[in-house]
């Protein structure tokens, strides 16, 4: 379901910065994917970031020893800690070249109607080195005023990382850490053949 007829999925985003950097930033990487820690790779590798947001798990990451890119619409959003940025977004991601060990998709997924998550799942497939991984966490509950969010099942996920030739090798779920009423976040980890 659209909850605006709005195209950009950055929107909301732009105008609520300031407080979205300070909301992201108080709640940490280990924290947000505790339940998939065990699936990041251990030995460094190439690693990208779609829709990093601020930067908070690309920071992480960069921190275990991993050459991340972090992608990003919102040039609010962004803040520089040291490691590549790219303007770029799903589905397409024209500006991403390369091959990645690891790809984060978090919190993302839902601003994609279906049309643009089968291309953005084939673009994804399309970046993993053989043998990466997807990390996504997805979104489901009440969607706040000004964004554009469709409501996106794991099932669906799955079905489409499938259809690329990806193996689901993770889920589980989780209670907001931020205590919103009535989201509820579902990591899913995806694998590609090696």
């Amino acid at each position: 379901m659209v909850t605006e007829d709005r195209p950009d999925s950055a929107a909301g985003y732009r105008e609520d910065a300031a407080a979205l950097v300070v909301q992201y930033e108080s709640v940490g990487f280990e924290e947000v994917h505790a339940q998939v820690l065990h699936l990041v790779p251990e030995r460094p590798g190439r690693v990208l970031d779609v829709g990093a947001g601020t930067g908070r798990d690309a920071a992480a990451l960069a921190a275990r020893g991993h050459s991340v890119l972090a992608v990003d619409p919102t040039v609010e959003l962004r803040v520089h800690r040291g490691f590549p940025w790219l303007a770029d977004s799903l589905p397409e991601l024209p500006n991403t070249e390369g091959e990645f060990d690891l790809v984060l998709v978090t919190a993302v997924w839902m601003h994609l109607d279906r049309p643009e998550r089968e291309r953005g799942m084939r673009r994804i497939a399309q970046l993993l080195a053989p043998g990466g991984r997807v990390l996504m966490l997805l979104r489901s509950g009440p969607v706040p005023a000004g964004r554009r969010m469709f409501d996106v099942g794991p099932d669906e996920t799955a079905a489409l990382a499938a259809a690329c030739g990806l193996a689901e090798v993770h889920r589980s779920e989780r209670a907001d850490a931020h205590g919103r009423a009535g989201v509820v976040w579902t990591h899913l980890a995806l694998e590609a053949p090696k």
